[in-house]
């Protein structure tokens, strides 16, 4: 779907055993930006693969939320030195005066085809919250999960 529906070039799979050669196979000649949703080994996957004076940008880290022990940060962090790369986080509160902008660009790049926005709906009550939302952490769902309450 992200090749054949989105225009990506490639895709991989995080949660496959081979992601290191999958992310191998598709930058043979090392990544600009790694951003990362993921974090844990993941991350540390990923910055094996920088080039100098690459970018890595931390959006979250769902294999890390409930995660009940400590917290899995980047073990390879060094790398980062080697490559004179950095790493910063992006959280979207930080733009809230961008917000009105950003409605309406977005909402002409859906109008236009420019953007394309991918649900997974689910049908529910507030009981089925909790079941809706683990499916985030076992990738039950494409795209944005959405829970529709019922009426």
């Amino acid at each position: 779907m992200l090749v054949d529906r989105l225009g990506f070039s490639a895709a991989i799979d995080y949660k496959r055993d081979d992601f290191l050669d999958q992310l191998r196979d598709h930058t043979p000649r090392y990544v600009d930006v790694f951003f990362d949703n993921v974090g844990g080994d993941i991350l540390n996957q990923g910055i094996t693969r920088l080039t100098r004076g690459a970018r890595v940008v931390i959006s979250g880290a769902i294999s890390q939320y409930d995660n009940a022990d400590e917290v899995m940060g980047p073990s390879n962090y060094l790398t980062l030195l080697y490559r004179s790369a950095s790493m910063a986080g992006i959280a979207v509160p930080e733009f809230t005066d961008r917000y009105p902008k950003a409605m309406v660009d977005i909402s002409d790049w859906l109008a236009t085809g420019q953007l394309t926005s991918i649900e997974d709906t689910v049908q529910g009550d507030i009981e089925t919250f909790p079941t809706t939302l683990r499916r985030l952490f076992t990738g039950k769902n494409t795209g944005k999960l959405v829970l529709e309450l019922e009426h």
